[in-house]
């Protein structure tokens, strides 16, 4: 289909352009976890699932929303926004902040 297709199908869709804020999130959340993994562990040393959960969700959903990629299904669509990517972070900040 061509967009103008997809236009008229969904005409509530959002706009798929890039979401530079998103994808600068979802950039640094990758150099971050990859420089220093050691951020989603808590102050024992183990590895905090929940926090690496949240950080990796907001990762994803920075990079997905970030470039323009809008999935088709609700579910995904609500999983990997713009507003997911926020929430996400801050509350993988808050559980990260507790430790």
């Amino acid at each position: 289909m061509r967009k103008s297709e997809v236009e008229h199908t969904r005409p509530d869709s959002p706009d798929s352009g890039f979401r530079v804020l998103s994808l600068l999130t979802g950039i640094l959340l990758v150099l971050l976890l990859t420089a220093f993994p050691h951020v989603a562990m808590d102050r024992w040393g183990a590895a905090d699932h929940v926090a690496a959960l949240l950080l990796l969700w907001s990762m994803s959903a920075g990079l997905v929303s970030g470039v323009g990629f809008v999935p088709y299904r609700w579910l995904p669509r609500m999983l990997l926004s713009s507003p997911a990517c926020l929430l996400a972070l801050v509350l993988a900040l808050l559980r990260v902040a507790s430790h």
